[in-house]
């Protein structure tokens, strides 16, 4: 049955126009019209309700009157019976004198009708009376002389009253007398009488007010109902609730708090409402969000079609209060679910248009072949398919082009990507060589180079069955049905094969679902394309800078290495270090940064890391090494430019070092690269000032090189900007967090390159990272000996012998003679042909070395001697007796050195 909130929108009666009527409005009120007889029914039940007041009213009255007599008694006659004196007094020799004027003060002043004392005999010791003391107390005392007060109503020659009979305990609580008090219940309620003039007065006023109240109420109501009676207002109420019953159009009424008035039958039905809704809010009827937000949104709607579960209702929304009425408004709904037919083939094209959107912008956002399939297989469960498999040739996987066609007898195909709506799935696992079945869809897939749709397996099932029972057992057990192989080519070659399977789905794959398929396959073959000639390229190109850097360290004493080589993810670029062993124990490091990625940047790098090898065979300082390397970047750029297409190298920086353990000093230079760092033994941390000179390639500008002095222990930090500076970082930010890793003593250089890599590594690194740590060493200073040499030949024995002696010292005695045969030559040529001071150095490391320095700058050069020469072959000599020899320039002239191997 519909229910009808508020007041109704019938007008049976329409409104007087015209002359008013002159008969006053109270006359109106007729007892045959509803409103009348809510009238009488209001008057009646408030003058009961007064009734029903006024005799609760005096039953309580009654009621109180009862408890505040034995309320008044028991206190008054507990406080006299604990009085201080009382006990004192009842066993002095006359206690009337003094209990009687205390017992009449108490009671006087109590307003109770009388305070007797006695004793545990119930004689009286005082009595309102004088004439009853000494008689005996009628009452009942036992449970007082037990120690327990006792309340009692009786009848009194005073009239009917309720007294108290309390013991009086002395210290040790025994009851040495007693007391009792009483009041007449009529003189309580005489007090409780006075204050029933107030209480009728109340309720007369209650009932007029009530009264009026109610003439009011009843005039409203029958302004509502038109005067209606009952009989006109269930005619009313049966017409609109048969009206409301037999359209079959859903009608909600909701009023002005967006409250649900009204609801018919049929908007039940559509709007799959829960029963007895009326009176909530709109929002808390559980209508799908569609609709509630249609109704609350306020505004008048037209046959607007909106869904509502599984039905299109169009629905129509009017206010209600033009003309006068109640604020709110009335919604229709009208099933147009025959619509959906059309509406829903509208709704798959959409689906369809922004899945192939959505896939399309996920497929193909890195350069990785297997990333590549896997977001194929990803962006299309489970809106597409159940089950995603995508197998590609191993060729692909390797960055190679397949010669042959995947499928029976051409490259095994292997399973690269699977993407499902479980876990659980009937194919083969990813990384499994998967098989082409002949017969199979997936076969003729490939066969035909076209993508095939096969909406019932049962064939293709069986065909399985022979090559592979269990799996294709497994696939009748999850309820695979139907599937489409799309075979993934790219510039006319097939590269795999996408498979999109139906297990859960019921419906089986269409031809707009095979279109859609194809168009997504065909994305996804350029991406996977694009990916493998990238991983071909990076790979060439990783193995290209692979084979041009270092592949070990090299033997030395001077320096405890470690490094970390990183190639960028996004290509191989021209970072590069070295490390070189030069005379004299000495090392040089070298980092350094080509611009650009690529196969051209590492093969510049390449020929630059060559070309410091070879110009440091020179022994040059590092500023004249990085000219001579300048120039040749010059020379390069010239050669490219008159080539079309070449990329100059110009910018390229460099940072050159010689390390000296013998003087414990560090000569530097720098070509636009950043700044090392140099960790002390005590961890404190460093970045030394050296002259900033010029990218590589700007010739005319000079390099300067700069001298620290380094104490054994510390750690030189060489590196590239990739380290420092990505994306996200500031350079400067990069640097002081290497400060801040690197400010630890203690640590060795392995442990550096892995805390270093651990904090400052980015996610996703755009540049080569190269970091070159180096913990300094000193040669110690007993195996270093020097002497100084006179330019008189006669001092030649006296060296040779000191040599002599500090050979033997070290062990050496092998090699006595060839020491003192070279440097016999080495000091004869310097007194002969240079200017002193001569001084001769003997250091022992990995290799003998003997050095001899004087203030020339002339270098000698080997040089064949003929048979009638008389000299010219003292520096073959030295060549053929030593390992290597040389020569290298200094501020005040030169050194020239042999090494010779410790046996």
């Amino acid at each position: 049955m519909t229910r009808f909130w508020g007041r109704s929108r019938a007008q049976s009666a329409p409104r007087p126009t015209g002359r008013k009527s002159h008969r006053p409005r109270w006359t109106q009120l007729s007892v045959r019209s509803l409103a009348g007889q809510v009238f009488v029914l209001q008057v009646a039940i408030v003058l009961l309700l007064v009734v029903a007041a006024g005799v609760e009213v005096v039953l309580q009255s009654r009621n109180a009157v009862d408890q505040e007599a034995r309320n008044r008694s028991l206190s008054v006659a507990q406080t006299f019976a604990n009085s201080p004196g009382i006990v004192p007094a009842l066993r002095s020799p006359d206690p009337t004198a003094i209990l009687q004027p205390k017992a009449e003060d108490v009671r006087i002043k109590a307003q109770v009708d009388f305070v007797v004392v006695m004793n545990t005999a119930g004689v009286r010791y005082t009595h309102p009376n004088p004439a009853r003391i000494g008689g005996t107390f009628i009452g009942n005392i036992a449970p007082a002389l037990q120690g327990q007060p006792v309340i009692e109503t009786v009848d009194g020659t005073i009239g009917r009253l309720v007294q108290a009979n309390v013991p009086v305990l002395d210290d040790q609580g025994q009851v040495v007398g007693l007391v009792s008090s009483g009041i007449r219940l009529s003189q309580i309620a005489n007090t409780a009488n006075q204050q029933l003039p107030i209480l009728l007065g109340t309720a007369a006023a209650a009932l007029a007010l009530a009264t009026v109240g109610t003439a009011l109420v009843s005039r409203r109501l029958r302004r509502q109902t038109r005067g209606l009676g009952p009989v006109e207002m269930t005619k009313m109420y049966e017409h609109h609730d048969a009206v409301l019953h037999a359209v079959r159009e859903g009608v909600l009424i909701v009023g002005d708090e967006q409250r649900l008035q009204l609801a018919n039958d049929e908007a039940y039905r559509l709007l799959a409402l829960a029963p007895e809704q009326e009176g909530r809010p709109v929002a808390e009827l559980g209508l799908d969000p569609e609709v509630t937000e249609l109704l609350t949104s306020g505004r008048e709607v037209t046959d607007e079609v909106v869904a509502a579960g599984d039905r299109l209702l169009a629905v129509n929304i009017r206010p209600t209060d033009r003309g006068g009425g109640p604020p709110g408004y009335v919604a229709t709904f009208r099933d147009t679910t025959e619509l959906r037919a059309l509406s829903g083939k509208a709704d798959l094209a959409r689906r369809r248009l922004k899945l192939l959107y959505d896939a399309s912008g996920s497929i193909g956002t890195t350069l990785d072949v297997v990333r590549t399939a896997e977001e194929l297989a990803e962006a299309l469960v489970p809106d597409f398919a159940d089950f995603v498999s995508v197998d590609l040739a191993q060729p692909v996987l390797d960055g190679e082009e397949p010669t042959t066609a995947p499928g029976p007898g051409g490259h095994p195909m292997r399973r690269t990507a699977l993407s499902g709506i479980s876990p659980e799935t009937p194919l083969y696992p990813v990384g499994r060589l998967v098989p082409i079945v002949p017969g199979t869809p997936r076969a003729r897939s490939l066969e035909q180079a076209r993508a095939v749709a096969e909406s019932d397996l049962a064939d293709a099932l069986d065909a399985w069955d022979d090559h592979d029972r269990h799996r294709a057992d497994q696939a009748r057990s999850h309820g695979v049905h139907s599937l489409i192989a799309v075979p993934l080519t790219a510039r006319g070659v097939v590269l795999g094969i996408a498979t999109f399977w139906r297990s859960e789905r019921p419906e089986p794959f269409d031809e707009e679902d095979l279109s859609l398929a194809e168009e997504l396959g065909a994305r996804a073959a350029v991406c996977i394309d694009n990916a493998r000639r990238y991983t071909r390229e990076h790979a060439m190109a990783v193995t290209l800078q692979h084979s041009l850097l270092p592949g070990g360290l090299p033997e030395q004493n001077a320096l405890d290495i470690a490094y970390r080589y990183l190639p960028a993810q996004a290509g191989v670029g021209g970072d590069w270090f070295d490390v070189i062993p030069l005379p004299g124990a000495r090392v040089a490091l070298v980092v350094g940064d080509v611009v650009g990625h690529g196969l051209h940047a590492a093969a510049t790098m390449g020929r630059l890391r060559t070309a410091v090898h070879n110009f440091s065979t020179l022994d040059l300082p590092p500023d004249e090494l990085l000219g001579h390397l300048d120039d040749l970047v010059n020379r390069i750029d010239q050669d490219r430019a008159a080539r079309d297409g070449e990329v100059p190298i110009t910018g390229a920086t460099c940072l050159y070092a010689i390390y000296d353990p013998v003087t414990q000093t560090c000569a530097m230079a720098r070509a636009g690269h950043l700044l090392p760092a140099l960790v002390h033994p005590d961890g404190r941390v460093e970045f030394p000032e050296l002259p900033a000179g010029p990218p590589l390639g700007l010739v005319g500008l000079p390099f300067e090189t700069a001298e620290l002095p380094v104490p054994e222990g510390s750690r030189l930090v060489l590196y590239t900007d990739g380290l420092v500076e990505d994306r996200t970082r500031d350079i400067d930010d990069g640097l002081e967090l290497l400060r801040t890793t690197l400010a630890h003593a203690g640590r060795s250089p392995q442990q550096t390159c892995a805390d270093v890599l651990s904090v400052l590594l980015p996610d996703d690194p755009g540049d080569d990272i190269a970091l070159l740590v180096a913990q300094t060493r000193a040669l110690p200073a007993d195996r270093i000996a020097v002497w100084d040499v006179p330019s008189d030949p006669a001092a030649v024995a006296g060296i040779r012998a000191a040599v002599s002696r500090q050979l033997e010292s070290w062990g050496l005695e092998e090699a006595v003679f060839t020491t003192e045969l070279v440097l016999s030559e080495l000091i004869t040529n310097s007194i002969r042909y240079a200017s002193g001071p001569i001084r001769v150095r003997l250091l022992l490391d990995r290799t003998l070395i003997c050095e001899v320095s004087d203030g020339s700058s002339t270098s000698p050069h080997l040089r064949y001697a003929a048979d009638t020469d008389e000299g010219g072959r003292g520096l073959f000599l030295v060549a053929q007796l030593t390992e290597r020899w040389g020569t290298r320039y200094t501020a005040t002239g030169k050194v020239i050195w042999a090494e010779q191997p410790i046996q």
